[in-house]
């Protein structure tokens, strides 16, 4: 499969939108305390920007949005970034594109300065944090203070 992956442009916010509700509600995380709850699900594209050390990436193949991820800092932090709304439509897993796009995201992460990168999840999503832990984030044991989304169960970090 041929898929590039691109910065997330206003043209891209409806497409994605739907993408991170739809894979929200399929894993269960709705409402309050999730990622697919956040007011900037609806503009994902108004709220990324690369001089607030912050991006968001899309997949897209053919013209058709497939997912995206993003990396923003964790808590106002000069150091630690966190990876953020990671949803790949069900057609795009299992082809090495999430890896691609993990991969992008912390590359990007290294190039704004960021030391470590955050991130938080659900255990229900045991894929992502297969490829997660491959791409040497490790578990906490608790999640880091100021996260916003309360209703994950899992919590990883990795040094870049």
């Amino acid at each position: 499969m041929q898929a590039r992956i691109v910065p997330i442009d206003s043209h891209h916010d409806q497409a994605i939108c739907q993408i991170i509700k739809s894979v929200g509600a399929e894993f269960g995380a709705i409402g309050d305390g999730f990622g697919p709850s956040d007011a900037e699900v609806l503009n994902m594209s108004q709220h990324y920007c690369a001089t607030k050390r912050s991006g968001y990436f899309i997949v897209e193949q053919n013209g058709i949005v497939l997912g995206g991820g993003g990396i923003a800092p964790f808590a106002g932090s000069a150091e630690c970034c966190e990876l953020r709304k990671v949803f790949l439509s069900s057609t795009a897993r299992g082809l090495g594109i999430g890896r691609q796009l993990v991969a992008h995201c912390l590359q990007f992460a290294r190039e704004m300065g960021y030391q470590q990168c955050y991130l938080d999840t659900l255990h229900t999503m045991s894929g992502a944090i297969a490829l997660y832990e491959k791409l040497g984030f490790e578990h906490l044991p608790a999640p880091h203070a100021g996260t916003e989304h309360n209703g994950c169960d899992v919590w990883m970090e990795c040094q870049l």
